[in-house]
């Protein structure tokens, strides 16, 4: 079997090709990918080439964890059926190319455990549930307390928000520093973080992806606060001993979710308590995709691009 895919062939080299994937086995489906998102965190670490050693890492790739599609091929006993809508979180079956990532492409094949039934009406948006699954590992379990401040109001921190008030806990505030993406909040307040006078926030989470902004959370924490990692960072970790001292500050780092998140964050979904609405700001036809994943990169007013593929072959 052959489909289009995205290739990145090194830092800033991104294009559509045309793949091999290898032949689906026992427990196999193949998946006919619909809409791909792109992610402006890891994703684009890749493309700019600044990702940090990571395990599996290497060019040319296939990118995209943040896919939704239909069932095309099931094997014998499988618990899905041909029609299935179902959100992927990416694959590695291309020949030539890793597949760190793997779902943007047209045609894929997974291991049915991999995959998540959905509702097709969720449309695009099924593909946010990575996100939404990433913001719930965050805030969930044992030890864990929701946010009273979150640092980026962009998709992870919008999420982030949307999941405290879902809880029903109280309203978090946000800090932005970009007015045009300040608006969008429902049930939270975002406010521009040099107005913010509030120095007892008892759990922050940055959801910035900035190392540069940690020595001001320090100062803004109550007396044994937590801060919480919740982006990706590429620069060196590092803060003035004395203030977290002072503070007897905590730090804790949240990694990828797993597969209990995923259901769960669905469940919140399906149910209406958790909106992945107003969250795609733009759309591209996967033909488009070297400008389209420029646009994602470098528009501050994209918050989701969205691939469609259902015009590729």
């Amino acid at each position: 079997m052959q489909t289009t895919a995205v290739i990145l062939k090194g830092p800033r080299d991104l294009g559509l090709d045309m793949l091999d994937i290898t032949a689906p086995a026992a427990g196999d489906v193949v998946v006919r990918i619909n809409h791909s998102g792109i992610s402006t965190g890891t994703e684009k670490l890749f493309w700019s080439g600044d990702m940090p050693p990571f395990p599996g890492m290497g060019y040319p790739l296939v990118p995209g964890y943040e896919a939704t599609g239909e069932v095309v091929e099931v094997s014998s006993g499988s618990q899905y059926n041909v029609g299935d809508t179902v959100f992927v979180p990416g694959a590695n079956c291309y020949e030539g190319a890793f597949g760190l990532f793997g779902g943007a492409a047209r045609l894929l094949v997974s291991s049915e455990d991999r995959v998540t039934k959905i509702d097709s009406g969720l449309g695009a948006e099924g593909a946010l549930l990575a996100l939404a699954a990433t913001a719930r590992h965050a805030m969930a379990g044992q030890g864990k307390a929701v946010p009273d401040l979150i640092v980026g109001h962009g998709v992870l921190g919008r999420l982030l928000a949307r999941l405290t008030v879902a809880a029903g806990a109280p309203a978090p505030t946000v800090w932005e520093i970009d007015p045009a993406r300040r608006s969008g909040a429902v049930g939270y307040a975002v406010i521009d973080p040099e107005t913010d006078e509030r120095h007892d926030y008892t759990s922050i989470y940055d959801a910035s992806g900035s190392a540069a902004v940690l020595p001001q959370l320090i100062g803004r924490i109550a007396k044994g606060g937590e801060i919480v990692l919740a982006g990706f960072y590429t620069d060196p970790i590092s803060f003035a001993f004395p203030p977290a001292f002072m503070k007897e500050a905590r730090f804790r780092i949240a990694a990828e979710w797993n597969k209990h998140d995923l259901t769960a964050t669905r469940a919140l979904v399906e149910s209406g308590s958790l909106s992945l609405g107003g969250l795609i700001t733009h759309t591209s036809k996967a033909a488009d995709a070297t400008r389209a994943y420029e646009t994602a990169f470098s528009d501050p007013a994209c918050l989701k691009m969205m691939l469609n593929w259902k015009d590729a072959s």
